[in-house]
């Protein structure tokens, strides 16, 4: 049991750093301000650098990661795309990030909830995840 949770755990977390880094990705070119480009930039390499930590653990279980949800993915895009379309301003583009961490965290918190066996590992890199999402919303919030 305990490795299953591990895993599934593992597995949510990478999806979640997937979708975390693609929704970054395609918002950059509307950021007008440098300092919330830079740390967008920067969230995003902290969130690659979690994601090759994931991967490292699931290889050494020989396991696959997980892409994110495609039907998730594509409401998130679509509803991020009229959001810009009606206002492309960095107001727009922290809120936006800011929902995506929001439900970030409360998916990653039903996963510890749901996982509960799982190894501590695991366990502390969904908290680092939690923690980099919850400092991103905070972070955004002067932009709002």
């Amino acid at each position: 049991m305990k490795k299953q949770d591990t895993l599934k755990l593992l597995k949510e977390c990478d999806a979640g750093v997937k979708m975390g880094v693609a929704s970054i990705d395609s918002i950059l070119d509307y950021v007008h301000t440098y300092s919330l480009k830079s740390y967008l930039r920067d969230c995003k390499i902290a969130h690659e650098k979690l994601g090759r930590e994931i991967e490292t653990l699931l290889d050494h279980y020989h396991e696959e990661g997980k892409n994110p949800n495609p039907i998730a993915t594509g409401i998130a895009k679509m509803k991020t795309n009229i959001r810009l379309a009606l206002d492309e301003s960095d107001k727009t583009v922290a809120d936006v990030v800011s929902d995506g961490c929001h439900m970030g965290v409360k998916s990653l918190h039903r996963y510890l909830n749901q996982y509960e066996h799982a190894d501590e590992k695991s366990k502390n890199i969904t908290q680092s995840l939690i923690r980099q999402e919850e400092q991103l919303a905070v972070h955004l919030r002067k932009f709002l």
